[in-house]
């Protein structure tokens, strides 16, 4: 078979398209039905309990076990490459400060000066430009600055502190409820560090300190990116022809020595472990240049890298993942890596043995 991968990024268009294109792939080759009882609510307790699906990609073989175990079915001395994206406290409610009409702002991107950010804002067709929105009772202020590309202005710069006091964490929406106090920790990685996403880099959720610590007394290394998640990781492509979608940019960093870790490891023969789709779509990213380029890469930036099947994988050699949205470009990213097919089972299988799926659900590993 012969592959393609397809970005959109300012770093190159990486073109290796097919002589022959096969038929174009549709939309609803990514669809399936899930009861609404399997999305879970909440976290579990111990986060290292959670259903491990295992994935033999070689074997065609599915099996199951818990996270707690990973370390067994992991290559030896492989190469873990965890995203510590850290998620920031992204809903906003305030009040309209001359109607006192409640206002939700989610903030998506914050922009280069520092006091601006882009934003979702509700409700959206009642708000006025150049208006003003207040929190708790004026102390933080927003401005409207511009209406069509939802840009607010606030009255103080980097406002960190500010969303952690008055921020709400910003659960996906098939998340039925509003978020509680432990979403603070249950919602985040145990490695989190650096503020950024909307979403939780989901896949890394089920680690727990003493299971890093146990992957590296077992030969493992654990290596540290960063992409920090946009919202538009919820939503769902809607193109006929997938090609067509366009991805949104994600802003992503790595360390000169991590890369260079990483592409050591790759070079000496360990097995690169991708611990969810966001570290995936960054090694990848990093992947599109040969060997004798690794000068050359850009280590930080933003991709709109865009992978499904007909895609090549040239760093990553194991996925770590949760279960995934139809239409969603994280399930075309599954598809891509472990074939149609063979996940299309393993999806009925999950849902046939009840797992629990999406952000606070179980996890899955494709070998």
């Amino acid at each position: 078979m012969r592959w393609w991968i397809i970005t959109n990024t300012p770093l190159g268009i990486c073109h290796e398209i097919m002589k022959n294109i096969k038929p174009l792939l549709q939309l609803d080759e990514f669809v399936y039905d899930l009861p609404a009882k399997l999305i879970a609510q909440y976290p579990l307790q111990d986060r290292d309990q959670a259903g491990l699906m295992v994935v033999d990609r070689a074997r065609g073989k599915i099996s199951h076990d818990i996270f707690a175990h990973i370390s067994s079915y992991l290559p030896s001395m492989s190469c873990l490459v965890l995203n510590e994206s850290r998620v920031i406290p992204a809903r906003l409610f305030g009040r309209r400060e001359k109607t006192l009409g409640r206002v939700e702002v989610f903030l998506l991107k914050r922009l280069p000066d520092g006091y601006s950010y882009e934003t979702l804002l509700r409700p959206w067709a009642r708000l006025r430009p150049n208006e003003r929105i207040c929190f708790n009772g004026g102390r933080l202020t927003a401005e409207i600055v511009d209406k069509d590309k939802r840009i607010v202005r606030f009255n103080k710069k980097y406002i960190t502190r500010s969303l952690e006091r008055y921020g709400h964490m910003p659960l996906p929406p098939y998340i039925r409820r509003g978020d509680e106090p432990m979403d603070r920790e249950y919602y985040q990685t145990v490695y989190a560090r650096n503020p950024g996403s909307v979403a939780s880099p989901t896949a890394g959720l089920h680690f727990t300190p003493s299971l890093l610590d146990d992957l590296r007394r077992n030969g493992h290394t654990i290596e540290k990116v960063t992409l920090h998640v946009n919202h538009a990781t919820f939503k769902p492509v809607k193109e006929e022809d997938i090609t067509r979608h366009k991805m949104h940019g994600e802003d992503y960093a790595v360390s000169r020595r991590t890369f260079e870790a990483i592409r050591r490891a790759k070079d000496g023969g360990q097995k690169i472990i991708a611990v969810g789709t966001t570290s995936c779509r960054v090694l990848e990213t990093l992947g599109r240049y040969k060997s004798n380029e690794r000068h050359s890469v850009a280590l930080e930036g933003s991709t709109d890298i865009f992978i499904y099947p007909g895609c090549a994988f040239r760093m990553t050699d194991a996925l770590i993942t949760n279960f995934h949205l139809p239409r969603s470009t994280p399930l075309m990213l599954v598809y891509a890596f472990a074939g149609a097919d063979l996940m299309r089972r393993a999806y009925a299988e999950a849902i046939e043995r009840k797992y629990r799926f999406y952000s606070y659900g179980d996890a899955m590993i494709i070998l």
